[in-house]
């Protein structure tokens, strides 16, 4: 089967790729398509992004779409960033995860240790050529660190300290990483819903 992943995110791409690949599903960007379109991801929830995103490409292209919407959300700062991970610093380009990550940094300065806990949180929604839809939601707990470690991943993966593991999620190898991670387990419980 063929997917066309509504993302520009290289780093979501080839993570979504990694996962499905075992599973038949092969997954071709937006690019590949020939489409060039930006999908303005305007909703309230991780759920609501990843279907305003599926939904255009297949509305755009009548083939089956996969997308994700994820980010982080920290118990101290009431779940910010949330939705707005991507923008939180409000900054974008190749600058923006430094700066978000300066952002937490600077929020969570004055919070102990054991106040800091957080959960990365992945919405995949999936939208079929016959218009049936799956919608599933993948979590990885962890906290959030004073100092970025680790050189793997991206966007908050280096503050992201992964409960049980000891190591930032940029500490992980991506074998370690596509087993455990937020978009990880959300993927199984599509292959699950696939089947």
């Amino acid at each position: 089967m063929k997917m066309i992943a509504a993302t520009n995110n290289i780093h979501k791409l080839e993570e979504i790729r990694a996962i499905l690949k075992d599973k038949g599903i092969t997954v071709v960007s937006l690019a590949d398509a020939g489409l060039t379109v930006e999908i303005e991801e305007n909703g309230d929830s991780f759920t609501d992004n990843a279907l305003i995103k599926a939904r255009e490409v297949w509305r755009l292209t009548g083939e089956a779409a996969i997308a994700d919407d994820s980010g982080l959300e920290v118990d101290a700062l009431g779940g910010q960033p949330g939705v707005k991970s991507a923008r939180y610093s409000g900054e974008t380009g190749d600058d923006k995860d430094r700066k978000n990550n300066e952002k937490l940094k600077a929020a969570l300065r004055t919070v102990p240790d054991g106040k800091r806990s957080a959960r990365f949180c992945s919405a995949i929604a999936a939208v079929f050529p016959n218009g049936k839809e799956i919608i599933v939601e993948g979590y990885v707990y962890g906290k959030i660190g004073y100092t970025e470690k680790g050189g793997n991943g991206f966007g908050y993966d280096p503050l992201f300290i992964v409960d049980g593991y000891g190591k930032t999620m940029a500490e992980l190898d991506s074998k370690e990483k596509n087993k455990i991670s937020h978009r990880a387990n959300a993927l199984k419980e599509f292959v699950k819903k696939l089947e």
